[in-house]
């Protein structure tokens, strides 16, 4: 019973690595789509979220059976517990690759940010995409180091994020109400992407070294 216990606890590991690749292919080609206008991209993008959702629905039935059978105790209950949050986050990441698609969608066949910030939502999205990757490398490997350097770039798209309401409240901004409104989404949308991102690695980092953060511990809103 112990054998099947640890397998079915790799095969939640899997699912999950499995989850993250796909985020990070929905952002990679999300934050292209926003930032070239390609709006067959961005429906590529918006299409396939149900991949996500699938992925993730099945991973939470998977985890709540092995509660109900095996009955985990210790850190074997910590890692499905951990596994449930975890997978709603990679939920919700899709689902911020969606919403940047979606601008980009909307927007067709214009930008969607004036031209002043566009390098700045170019640094985010490849930011986010970096973030990603590395996130994928960490469910997999549970290298602390890789967690450290999440939380390190998720300060760097902090900062660009408040840059970007920075520029909209400046007395020389020139957008319209609805250029405005579709600023803030996106950069919203980009900052809470790299939010659950770490919310995920601190989760991941406690389960490999039994450290945590009360500091940092509160976890992203939708």
């Amino acid at each position: 019973m112990r054998e099947v216990f640890q397998q079915e606890l790799r095969e939640v590991q899997d699912r999950l690595v499995e989850t993250a690749e796909l985020v990070a292919e929905s952002i990679e080609k999300a934050t292209r789509a926003f930032n070239s206008s390609d709006v067959a991209l961005a429906e590529e993008v918006i299409a396939d979220d149900y991949r996500i959702d699938q992925l993730t629905v099945a991973l939470d039935e998977l985890a709540i059976t092995i509660l109900a059978r095996q009955q985990p105790v210790a850190r074997d209950l910590r890692i499905v517990v951990s596994a449930l949050r975890i997978s709603a986050s990679l939920e919700r990441m899709g689902d911020m690759s969606t919403h940047i698609s979606q601008l980009a969608r909307y927007r067709y066949p214009d930008k969607v940010v004036l031209k002043s910030l566009r390098p700045t939502f170019a640094e985010m999205g490849r930011l986010d995409v970096d973030i990603a990757r590395k996130l994928v490398e960490l469910l997999r490997t549970e290298d602390v180091v890789l967690a450290e350097q999440i939380r390190n770039e998720d300060d760097k798209v902090d900062a660009l994020h408040l840059h970007v309401f920075d520029k909209v409240l400046g007395a020389t901004w020139k957008g319209e109400a609805v250029e405005t409104v579709d600023v803030t989404l996106a950069s919203r949308y980009h900052e809470r992407f790299a939010d659950h991102a770490v919310s995920i690695a601190k989760k991941v980092q406690y389960l490999a070294t039994g450290d945590w953060d009360p500091e940092k511990s509160s976890m992203p809103l939708p």
